[in-house]
């Protein structure tokens, strides 16, 4: 940048060799952001140390980031006043008499969480708690039950409302309605293709099955349930229909979990409810903390103009829609491996979005694409944040597991390029019911 004492080359040297280097040194990845910028706004004359709390806390000036908290919040109420029990229920009297029962019971539970929470740690955390333990007792693989439940709990990020696409539609001005409409498909081609994978390791290795529910039984789970299945419609419905903002919605949402927690199940107590605000202070803190630190980051990017000396190189390939897809999605892959989903979108998905306008991609395709890449780096190594939470509730090494991992995500990088290359996977639905979300 014209005036400054260094370059863009030596400024993204600096940036992303300290971030890498503490990384290494296992630096937690908020703080690796936030120590990456130090060594630059020293040097720099024109900035100073607090440029970087002036950009971390201006990224917080965000009416929309509050949505985070509360749907964590949500989440947290259900899990304490007995929501996520009767959700159990349900889901065994629907699947459980498919080949490897309790495991298919797994996926399923995480595709209802998944349309409350919007957060995978959450649902990973509560899961592994509930699942490995179960399966493993009745004769399953632990390698296969901590893969199952980690990877199955990526669906919170995909379906709505998801906090990946809070945060996207917040950073980069895309419709949130939009995106919530544009993962529903998508969530239950993967949850298929995750239930797919668990009927053939079922069979290889007669994992046991549940005796299937009478109809009776299935019909009063559901009306149980109904009260819990009505929040994501409540969510997602609301503002889609304009009635609410996402934070609105979200704080509609918490109200209602409440309600069902405290006067319709009555199962919630005050330690409970001390237990979920606590819960949600500690998932919330670290997700945020990411977005202030992330911010900071992003903002010398843009300062020394890395972003357009990256893209005048990527831009000469001349990527059809098709090769710029699949590339959005290798660099989604591969940085999702290494980073924190909220940092990679605000610093990765900035850099990239002008490039995929200029190939005619649609704004809210190219955020299913680098949300669903995305959803990969939570179980793979060396960040895999979900997975890393059920092999320490297992008490498993990561090596033990990382096979049975690898072998559930093959499919659902099937489901990936099938979202890259028919773009009417995502769009169908905000094209039906809201065509002006869409360019």
């Amino acid at each position: 940048m014209t005036g400054s004492l260094l370059s863009a080359g030596q400024a993204s040297w600096i940036l992303f060799g300290v971030f890498f280097v503490a990384m290494f040194m296992r630096v937690p990845v908020a703080f690796a952001l936030a120590l990456a910028t130090v060594p630059i706004l020293l040097i720099e004359p024109r900035l100073s140390s607090m440029t970087l709390l002036q950009e971390t806390f201006n990224a917080y000036n965000s009416f929309i980031l509050l949505a985070v908290p509360f749907f964590l919040l949500t989440a947290n109420l259900m899990n304490g006043g007995g929501i996520t029990d009767r959700l159990m229920r349900l889901s065994r009297s629907m699947v459980g008499h498919f080949p490897g029962g309790l495991a298919q019971i797994n996926v399923v539970l995480s595709f209802f969480f998944a349309g409350i929470s919007g957060s995978s740690t959450a649902d990973a955390a509560s899961q592994s708690k509930i699942f490995i333990p179960a399966q493993t007792k009745e004769g399953y693989d632990i390698g296969f039950s901590v893969a199952i439940t980690s990877v199955s709990s990526v669906l919170a990020v995909i379906i709505p409302p998801s906090i990946l696409m809070i945060v996207w539609g917040g950073i980069l001005t895309t419709s949130i309605g939009a995106l919530f409409l544009a993962g529903i498909i998508p969530g239950f081609l993967i949850a298929a293709a995750q239930m797919g994978t668990v009927h053939a390791y079922a069979k290889a290795r007669g994992y046991p099955t549940y005796a299937r529910a009478t109809w009776g039984e299935l019909m009063r789970w559901l009306v149980i349930s109904i009260p819990a299945l009505t929040t994501p419609f409540i969510i997602i419905g609301g503002k889609v229909f304009g009635w609410f903002t996402p934070t609105e919605s979200a704080c509609i949402a918490v109200l209602y979990a409440g309600a069902l927690s405290i006067f319709f199940y009555r199962e919630i107590t005050p330690k409970g409810f001390y237990t979920a605000l606590l819960d949600t202070g500690k998932f919330a803190s670290v997700a945020l903390f990411c977005v202030g630190t992330a911010s900071a980051f992003g903002w010398l990017l843009a300062y020394y103009k890395i972003p357009q000396a990256i893209l005048a190189g990527v831009g000469a390939w001349d990527l059809s829609l098709l090769e710029m897809g699949l590339f959005v999605a290798a660099v989604f892959l591969v940085v999702g491996c290494f980073l924190d989903a909220i940092p990679a979108i605000i610093i990765v998905g900035t850099i990239l979005q002008p490039l995929t306008i200029s190939a005619g991609m649609d704004p809210v395709h190219f955020a299913m694409i680098g949300i669903i890449s995305l959803a990969f780096g939570l179980v793979t190594p060396p960040y895999g944040l979900c997975l890393l939470i059920a092999c320490a509730i297992a008490k498993v090494r990561l090596i033990d597991v990382i096979g049975p991992v690898m072998i559930m995500l093959v499919p659902m990088l099937a489901v990936l390029f099938l979202v890259i290359a028919w773009p009417q996977v995502t769009l169908f639905l905000p094209s039906l019911v809201s065509p002006e979300f869409l360019n």
